[in-house]
């Protein structure tokens, strides 16, 4: 039997083309943890998220993934996903082994291509294919890209006293780009900073100090990357629902429904780094809050 072509999902942004590089479906008791104030009840009351976004149950759908786009001679990467082969806490993160450098390559995108690596936040689920295994230790998956994070972030973590599955991250997924000379600090102020022609990152705090949300734009298109800002659609018609490891709830909260309101009712997408398929939308004002309206990805043959 014929093999089937494969397919990457992808959006137009005016002449920016944006891919989403699959990762790995993350379990059902994700939700639970990382939402809990997102109760099955309360998912079930919306019911446009089933069913792409949540079951029937009220039991939340969440990826991994991260995106990959062409501006100009800039190839991109957002965020490095969860990585394989690693030491993690997490027993869904633990070693994993997935083909996410092949999907990566089938996107046109193999790691020596990439030019710029920009993390959201350095979290052990956005900062994981930062490095590979080669011989036993842990070197850059992206040899010739410059790795971008906000100062305050790092400085952030630099100044904490992390537990020991943090500190592992940090020696297998960060340290190795910063003695390879590739990780860069950026300055982010208030009104944000373009790092490239269509490509600013704008800082939305609370998830972490230095958290980042990428902003796209091209031939008078939009579209906003969220990292962490916002982990699931359910966040909208609820912004107050915050991640049990929200450094500032309150200021992740004021983040999220700042972002939001500047959408709704706006052409730009929203591609959300944890949402499942469909994984993007726009932004409508609902009541008092707003609503995700899905935008499918197309789905381009490649080359198995």
């Amino acid at each position: 039997m014929q093999t089937p072509p494969l397919t990457t999902p992808h959006w137009s942004v005016g002449d920016i083309t944006v891919h989403r590089i699959d990762e790995t479906p993350l379990p059902p008791g994700t939700g639970p943890w990382l939402l809990p104030g997102a109760t099955p009840e309360l998912v079930a009351r919306q019911d446009w998220l089933s069913p792409d976004f949540a079951d029937d149950e009220g039991t939340l759908r969440l990826d991994s993934h991260s995106f990959a786009l062409t501006l100009g001679p800039l190839r991109v990467l957002i965020d490095t996903g969860i990585g394989n082969g690693k030491t993690r806490a997490n027993p869904a993160w633990h070693r994993l082994r997935t083909d996410y450098l092949t999907r990566l390559a089938e996107a046109g995108f193999t790691p020596e291509t990439v030019d710029l690596v920009v993390l959201t936040h350095l979290h052990t689920d956005h900062v994981g294919w930062n490095t590979r295994e080669a011989e036993g230790t842990w070197v850059p998956t992206f040899p010739n890209a410059r790795y971008l994070v906000s100062r305050t972030e790092r400085e952030y973590w630099a100044a904490q006293s992390m537990d020991a599955p943090r500190l592992q991250m940090f020696r297998d997924s960060v340290h190795p780009v910063e003695d390879a000379g590739l990780l860069d600090l950026l300055d982010v102020p208030a009104r944000g900073l373009d790092i490239a022609p269509g490509l600013r990152v704008l800082p939305t705090p609370g998830h972490t100090p230095g958290h980042l949300a990428v902003q796209l734009s091209s031939r008078g298109r939009g579209a906003v990357i969220t990292g962490d800002l916002i982990h699931h659609p359910v966040q909208l018609p609820h912004p107050h629902l915050g991640s049990c490891v929200d450094t500032d709830p309150r200021q992740a909260e004021a983040s999220r429904r700042a972002l939001l309101s500047s959408l709704a009712g706006s052409d730009t997408l929203l591609l959300g780094t944890h949402f499942p398929d469909p994984t993007s939308g726009r932004v409508s004002a609902h009541r008092d809050t707003y609503r995700l309206t899905p935008v499918p990805p197309a789905r381009r043959a490649r080359t198995p």
